[in-house]
């Protein structure tokens, strides 16, 4: 994520100008190494998470049996990862080539706004799984009448409207600066503006907080189960593939994202070193948070039978079997009350 486009090499030169030769040959050699793996890198990654989680909103929607609760979280999530693929990367991947902003001002808060959206959406989305699984495995009677597919499309809005809403700030405090020593422009936050304020905020909302939640509900779930109840093995299994599904999902998450958010929080608190080495630590940190973008279809793939078979059906165009069509799709309260949904 980030949340202050500032000229990375700009940065580094300004604060190595008394370096010896000997720094300056590792620092150019370091500017080479960057102009070739970051659009290397971020193209790759761009390139398969389009394709991925476009695949997983396609897989999805033409496959009425597999609109669950869970699956509809689950293109929500593609979407988030998929605009935050178009409006994150391309603007990052610039911003460590080039040591200027070149979009403008209006696009400068635009850029921010949106990363920032997208970005909650993609975590929060991860929290109403796992808020979903909690209620399949907890309360499985009880909440019946709540998974179903028109509540997980409302709570959906409703996160979208106040994700929207609540980053809107965003926007109104990044715009083009005029560095001093510099003909350039770079898009930062704006000096009357506080940047470490701004930058432990999204910290602790968008990684700490939701992450306390999921785990409050992943506790809860495994004290459940520990406990036990009386379901069927089949229905038990299922379950459990799906909440494992959810679990693996939210891990590979948290391990993505967890270096770069505390680089950007460091950085806002003047506590990260700029220097060559410091800067491709950084942009390994980028590349691996980008990676989660990508990577979650990959997740399905190999951990759901169902996605694993429509996949299939959509790589060889492989229309319905007649019996697909005789069976039609489920009634949303059957497939709400699926003990393991069908994912």
């Amino acid at each position: 994520m980030v949340q202050e486009m500032e000229g990375t090499w700009r940065e580094v030169s300004k604060n190595l100008t008394n370096t010896t030769s000997q720094e300056d040959s590792d620092r150019e050699q370091v500017e080479r190494i960057v102009a070739v793996i970051v659009p290397i890198f971020f193209g790759m990654i761009g390139i398969l998470g389009l394709i991925g989680n476009f695949l997983v909103v396609i897989v999805v929607a033409a496959n009425p049996g597999m609109r669950s609760t869970t699956n509809i979280l689950i293109i929500n999530l593609a979407v988030a990862d998929l605009l935050f693929v178009i409006f994150c990367i391309p603007f990052t991947a610039t911003d460590f080539v080039l040591p200027f902003w070149p979009f403008g001002n209006f696009w400068c808060k635009m850029v921010q706004y949106l990363i920032i959206v997208t970005a909650f959406a993609s975590v929060y989305t991860l929290v109403l799984m796992s808020l979903d699984r909690y209620l399949a495995v907890v309360h499985p009677i009880t909440s019946i009448t709540w998974r179903t597919e028109n509540y997980a499309i409302v709570a959906i809005c409703i996160a979208w409207a106040m994700i929207l809403a609540i980053s809107a700030p965003a926007f109104f405090i990044h715009g083009e600066f005029q560095e001093d020593s510099s003909n350039g422009t770079t898009c930062r936050i704006l000096p009357q503006y506080s940047w470490p304020t701004f930058q432990i905020s999204f910290f602790l909302v968008s990684y700490l907080l939701p992450l306390l939640l999921i785990c409050f509900f992943y506790i809860c779930m495994l004290i459940r189960l520990w406990r036990g109840d009386r379901v069927s093995a089949e229905s038990a299994e299922r379950r459990r593939r799906v909440t494992t599904l959810v679990f693996v999902v939210v891990g590979v998450f948290a391990f993505c994202w967890c270096p770069i958010q505390v680089i950007l929080v460091t950085k806002s608190l003047d506590m990260y070193p700029a220097s060559s080495a410091t800067i491709m630590v950084q942009i390994t940190s980028h590349i691996l948070a980008y990676m989660n973008s990508c990577v979650n279809p990959i997740l399905y793939a190999f951990l759901s039978d169902s996605f694993r078979k429509a996949f299939r059906k959509i790589i060889y165009c492989r229309p319905r079997s007649d019996q697909d069509r005789q069976l039609g799709p489920l009634t949303r309260t059957t497939r709400a009350a699926s003990a393991g949904d069908i994912i």
